[in-house]
């Protein structure tokens, strides 16, 4: 668990899911998909029970090489990030993260401490080296938080979203992650 003080002045807490908070993720995911059409999902496309969730979290907490982070203020979730590598041997040490954080906590900089989390938990383990992920080529303050973290673009995908009669490119974007002790 971490804690941080946002723009607002408010305490941010930052924690691995646990199966418990499934039926919380679910109502939040349903909420953040009507708020937001940077995600692949619209409201009521995400067909997860709330067992098929809590079994997913309870993986998540027990691999070693994903992560389901919660972020909070003052109990009402914001934010979340979940990342998963590989499950074979040549690509364990690579995956990819999806992030969110609610209408109404944007632009107070939860997203960069999910995200610093994410980076921290990678370099403190011995098995993740890549973080990938996908980001609309128009989700500019997106793409400058990650490139803020490090990250690079490393290719783009063109239609790979249909919205409102259009269809919208994605960057691949990674991040190499040394292990602890490289220079």
């Amino acid at each position: 668990m971490q804690q941080h003080l946002l723009k607002n002045g408010r305490l941010l807490v930052l924690r691995e899911a646990e199966p418990r908070d499934a039926e919380n993720i679910l109502a939040y995911i349903e909420q953040v998909a009507g708020e937001s059409e940077n995600l692949t999902f619209g409201p009521g496309e995400f067909e997860m029970t709330v067992e098929q969730e809590r079994a997913f979290l309870q993986a998540s907490a027990d691999s070693p090489t994903s992560l389901y982070l919660l972020a909070e203020l003052e109990g009402e979730l914001a934010g979340t990030l979940s990342f998963s590598a590989g499950k074979r041997q040549r690509i364990r040490h690579t995956g990819e993260f999806g992030i969110s954080v609610a209408q109404a906590f944007w632009g107070l900089g939860i997203g960069g401490h999910l995200l610093a989390y994410l980076i921290d938990w990678a370099r403190a383990g011995e098995i993740v080296r890549k973080i990938n992920l996908f980001v609309r080529t128009d989700n500019l303050p997106a793409i400058h938080l990650y490139e803020k973290y490090g990250f690079v673009k490393e290719g783009t995908q063109t239609r790979e979203f249909y919205v409102r009669g259009q269809f919208i490119g994605v960057h691949l974007m990674g991040l190499q992650i040394d292990p602890p002790g490289a220079s």
